[in-house]
């Protein structure tokens, strides 16, 4: 349990220290830049807030750090005003942001690179993961003691919306 606990926060971490990268400071006018020993909410209040909309593809107990990054103010420390919208799909996402309605997409690779292979003018470029396991599910509606995969043959399985999931079994 340590262990997720220890992940899940360097996750956010990584995920609070990337999306400063994401955006250039325009100013280079050092006034605009408060000094390093005010306090951080005098620091919030000093500095140009960059907009940042975030849509994700679902909500989900899976991207705790982001929200605890969020509610803990740890965006507009850094100067990011982050509005996160959930888009209900990775296809929504990336419509969302193939069509500029978002500036970043949190989801799957499985996206960006169906639409690379559809030959898109617009490539969308992978650079963060929150989670390193999929945060998917197997369920049955009976317990199925010392369950193996192989229990699976010859069973209908539903996997999720039709061309998102490799059906392999």
């Amino acid at each position: 349990m340590k262990k997720k606990t220890i992940s899940f926060l360097l996750a956010g971490i990584l995920l609070v220290s990337l999306l400063p990268a994401c955006s250039a400071n325009e100013s280079s006018d050092p006034a605009a830049v408060p000094a390093a020993t005010e306090s951080n909410s005098e620091n919030t209040a000093h500095k140009k807030m960059t907009e940042v909309t975030l849509n994700e593809v679902a909500h989900s107990i899976f991207y705790a750090p982001q929200y605890v990054a969020i509610e803990e103010g740890y965006f507009e420390e850094e100067g990011i005003s982050l509005q996160l919208i959930t888009g209900f799909g990775a296809d929504k996402v990336m419509t969302a942001v193939l069509s500029g309605e978002a500036d970043i997409g949190f989801m799957g690779s499985e996206s960006s690179i169906y639409t690379y292979q559809e030959g898109a003018n617009d490539v969308i470029v992978n650079f963060a993961q929150l989670t390193q396991r999929a945060g998917n599910f197997l369920v049955a509606r009976e317990e199925m003691a010392d369950f193996s995969w192989d229990d699976l043959k010859g069973k209908d399985v539903l996997g999720g919306r039709k061309g998102v999931v490799q059906y392999t079994m």
